[in-house]
């Protein structure tokens, strides 16, 4: 697991997109351009926080493992191991899954 080799710096966060619904309920399958664009997404790693200007370290406000909704555009891109993930600001995700 190439992520656990990958700390993010500051107050970003390493995610692992969902894999996009690739059949209907109803059976049918889905091409490739029909399939919507997957926003839930699992956290795998995150950085320590954002320090603030007085010094102090702001935690990030998600942890690895958490179910994340994000934003529709954003993230960059990092490719480990063959298997792409997505680096998001702590800020711009926005919001969790309470389970």
């Amino acid at each position: 697991m190439a992520f656990r080799k990958f700390l993010p710096m500051f107050d970003r966060v390493l995610v692992e997109r969902l894999a996009a619904e690739t059949v209907t309920k109803g059976g049918i399958m889905l091409p490739e351009k029909s399939q919507g664009k997957v926003l839930q997404a699992t956290v795998v790693a995150v950085g320590p926080g954002a320090v603030n200007p007085k010094g102090s370290v702001l935690p990030v406000s998600v942890k690895v493992g958490d179910k994340v909704l994000l934003p529709e555009y954003g993230g960059t891109k990092v490719i480990l191991d063959d298997k792409d993930y997505f680096l998001f600001r702590d800020g711009d995700i926005l919001g969790k899954y309470v389970d």
